[in-house]
């Protein structure tokens, strides 16, 4: 789907760039520095929020000056100096016209080129950015200088581990993937040096007298309860961009890729192109496998917040690697368990009593529940009465225990799993009487 990494010649620098889809519709992707354009794509939700965008449009993407594979930049580059990187990469792929579309740090570079060359920005997507980031009397629902200082060097100080992104993404909190592809993008993007250069300029980038000269279409979103970055930034830019169509969508992530992304991904297709078609979920067979921790609520109140965080870390890192050791997939963490699929019940079966003998060194009990059905996957998610089975077979599991729907015991078959009979249940919300069995 993405070609290879090419370069755009902007004066004596080169900026890396890649080209997804093919379509009339072009969007030029401005990305924020912290980026590096073949790591971006490792992480699942973005890798499928670009495909999902590829359906009608051109997407391309690029690295900024002195970020990821674009050449190194030893001052902070001027938003002048950045349009031309813009331009030049629109050049290279041979874009007369494009949609643009940005979030954080790359807004205000979006905003000024919109304004500037609306012979060559067909139209403007913005997403959780803001005008200016530092506190003015007129602008005042952003930080005070001093504490926003300390969180950049804050931030510097533990470069390299993720915290940005997990910051950006509080739904991915207790996901070790995320976590992985976190501290990668910060390592891959730039140095500890250069980003705490590149955060004192961002914090003196001000296009607020920029905003009335916008005259292309403008779709502006936010979302509403982002801790990350205040709504505020995003309704300042609807009162000022002339004719900006605002959007305010539920939810906390500033990474536009999770959390509810068919709202965000509806509306950019809507705006466009005219209008949006609802995606076909794909149905395919799969066991799905849910588990929790046993007394968590009681086990959290005497280790205390942080020895809890602690052990819950622990936890989800055997988890991950156990569900990824039997050929599964990690669909999401619920806090103290997981959901799970599996291509295969038994290695299903397998996994989750590995699951229960590993935590349970850690001094932990699990219980886990199976069943294996038709599921429909719409992008990272996966859903369907079969998940609805797995979840409350689950509930009907005891501390230590791996019970399984009637469905499971039979495919599994010959493959040396024992089973013990646990009669049958009524499991709420799901018709008919359940067999269920507990793996020996």
């Amino acid at each position: 789907m993405v070609s290879p990494t090419r370069y755009a010649k902007s004066g004596d620098l080169h900026i890396a760039y890649q080209v997804a889809g093919e379509s009339d519709i072009s969007l030029v992707h401005v990305p924020t520095w912290m980026g590096q354009i073949e790591v971006l794509v490792e992480e699942p939700s973005v890798e499928t929020f670009i495909a999902r965008v590829c359906s009608y449009a051109r997407v391309i993407s690029f690295d900024r000056r002195g970020a990821g594979l674009s050449d190194p930049w030893l001052g902070v580059p001027t938003l002048e100096e950045q349009m031309d990187d813009v331009l030049a990469v629109m050049e290279a792929t041979g874009t007369e016209r494009a949609a643009l579309m940005a979030s954080l740090e790359g807004g205000p570079l979006a905003m000024l080129l919109a304004a500037t060359h609306p012979d060559r920005v067909s139209s403007l997507i913005l997403y959780c950015t803001f005008s200016r980031s530092r506190w003015a009397p007129d602008y005042d629902w952003v930080p005070p200088d001093e504490e926003r200082d300390a969180r950049i060097a804050a931030t510097v100080a533990q470069w390299g581990q993720g915290g940005v992104p997990l910051a950006l993404a509080p739904s991915k909190a207790g996901d070790p993937a995320f976590a992985d592809w976190a501290g990668r993008m910060e390592r891959y993007s730039a140095s500890p040096g250069t980003m705490s250069k590149i955060m004192a300029a961002i914090g003196k980038t001000d296009v607020r007298h920029v905003l009335p000269s916008i005259r292309v279409p403008t779709l502006i979103m936010h979302r509403r309860e982002d801790p990350f970055m205040k709504v505020e930034h995003s309704r300042y830019l609807a009162e000022h961009i002339p004719g900006a169509r605002y959007v305010e969508l539920e939810g906390t992530d500033s990474l536009f890729s999770v959390g509810d992304s068919e709202s965000i991904l509806g509306e950019i297709e809507e705006f466009l192109t005219g209008a949006r078609q609802e995606p076909e979920p794909d149905r395919v067979l799969a066991t799905v496998l849910f588990t929790d921790i046993c007394g968590s609520t009681e086990r959290a109140a005497v280790l205390g917040d942080r020895a809890w965080r602690e052990l819950l870390e622990r936890h989800d890192r055997v988890v991950g690697r156990e569900v990824t050791r039997h050929r599964g997939r990690a669909v999401k963490f619920t806090g103290d368990g997981v959901l799970a699929t599996f291509d295969g019940p038994a290695r299903a079966i397998r996994a989750a009593t590995a699951i229960g003998e590993e935590v349970r060194r850690l001094g932990i009990e699990i219980r886990a529940g199976l069943h294996t059905g038709e599921c429909e996957v719409m992008r990272a998610d996966v859903g369907g009465m079969a998940v609805h089975i797995g979840a409350r077979v689950m509930a009907r599991a005891g501390p230590g225990e791996v019970l399984v729907s009637s469905t499971v015991k039979d495919l599994v078959v010959g493959s040396g799993i024992e089973f013990a009979e646990r009669g049958e249940h009524e499991l709420k919300g799901v018709p008919g009487e359940w067999r269920l069995f507990a793996v020996e």
